[in-house]
């Protein structure tokens, strides 16, 4: 299979701030793939390079089976952007503001109506079409954006953490939108997100970004995959020092205690079973419990492994 993005050895350093430190990653064609991670994890940096925004300090990528760097018009002939924040204009209708992203792109007269009216249908703003984009609800103009980036039919789409201050209802609507470009329309979709649920729906392939690195890539459910056993979870009623981690090291069976102020996780192989034996040894260490779940793995816990922090304590 061909692929539509390729990363090597991306490095980009802001004075002493290394960015992305080597980051490598393959998208195939006409497939959604996720990059996930807290914010500043450098997300936005890589998209940057990608959408020629960005020269890197180090390393190489093709876009549509073009090098960035060699020719980035090309690039940008063949690629749409939808960036955190929403590059329509309030003034405009939405209407308007299609019609000013497909000049950008020449295209004219009878072509780019009927390219306005099928994206203006598709995302369900023909009724507010000739309304100013001021007044679109959040959800609306979030639509309005993608439509935006689709309006030169590009072979890749760039989507930079598209649902960010969403509701949940409006959340799913859009994740139905980009479900549909890759699953029937074929448009090869980079996705950045901080919302494990976001990526492990919508990727087939994903890769955790933590501190400019690329810490594990594969499907969500390879990921998951290899996480055996469960997550236990336990709530502490007040912070903990190094007792608690002592006391669980001689637990059999559990592995991979990880302490954060209050929270304390761990991996077992029988989470259910381990339970009581997890209580019983913080106890006989002095160590109260607020509260203990057990889970099946999930992203957060595939952060946690191979991260060493929560994507909670990373996020701050």
């Amino acid at each position: 299979m061909t692929n539509a993005i390729e990363a090597t050895g991306l490095v980009k350093t802001y004075g002493e701030v290394r960015a992305l430190d080597g980051v490598s990653f393959s998208v195939p064609e006409g497939s959604v793939f996720g990059l996930l991670g807290p914010n500043g994890a450098g997300k936005s940096t890589t998209v940057r390079i990608l959408t020629t925004l960005t020269r890197p300090d180090e390393g190489s990528a093709n876009v549509a089976g073009i090098d960035v760097l060699g020719d980035p018009e090309a690039v940008r002939r063949s690629i749409g952007v939808v960036a955190q924040r929403s590059g329509a204009d309030p003034e405009a209708t939405g209407r308007e503001n299609l019609g000013l992203q497909g000049q950008v792109y020449d295209l004219r007269g009878e072509e780019l109506e009927r390219r306005i009216d099928e994206l203006l249908e598709r995302f369900r703003l023909a009724d507010a079409a000739d309304r100013l984009v001021r007044g679109y609800s959040g959800g609306m103009q979030r639509r309005l954006d993608v439509a935006m980036g689709l309006v030169s039919r590009p072979n890749v789409l760039f989507l930079d953490e598209p649902t960010t201050g969403l509701d949940p209802e409006v959340r799913a609507e859009m994740w139905q939108e980009i479900e549909s470009l890759a699953g029937e329309h074929g448009v090869t979709v980079l996705l950045t997100t901080h919302y494990m649920e976001e990526a492990d729906r919508l990727a087939a392939r994903l890769a955790i970004v933590d501190q400019g690195r690329i810490v594990t890539e594969g499907s969500p459910d390879e990921l998951k995959r290899e996480l055996r056993g469960d997550a236990v979870h336990v709530e502490l009623a007040a912070s903990a020092n190094g007792d608690a981690r002592i006391a669980l090291d001689r637990v059999e069976g559990v592995g991979e205690v990880v302490l954060e102020g209050r929270s304390l996780h761990a991996r077992a192989e029988d989470g259910a079973r381990a339970v009581p034996a997890v209580l019983a040894a913080l106890d006989s260490h002095g160590v109260v419990v607020a509260s203990v779940t057990v889970a099946r793995p999930s992203l957060e816990d595939v952060y946690l492994r191979h991260a060493g922090r929560t994507f909670e304590e990373a996020a701050r």
